[in-house]
């Protein structure tokens, strides 16, 4: 199943799908972070979640 784009409720709020490039420019202007720093987020926390990467992300900063 492709991705929706008239579709943006809470199912594409709630995943993070770095083969989309509108969603990674969402993702790192939403999370603070370069392209290469949300790949290796999403990398490490084991999940496209949002609140994984989130939750990942606070703790690697200080």
């Amino acid at each position: 199943m492709s991705d929706n784009l008239q579709n943006r409720g809470q199912q594409d709020r709630s995943r993070i799908n770095l083969h989309e490039k509108w969603e990674v420019q969402y993702w790192t202007k939403e999370l603070g972070v370069t392209e290469e720093e949300l790949a290796k987020a999403v990398e490490e926390a084991g999940s496209s979640s949002a609140e994984a990467v989130r939750q990942h992300l606070r703790g690697t900063r200080h």
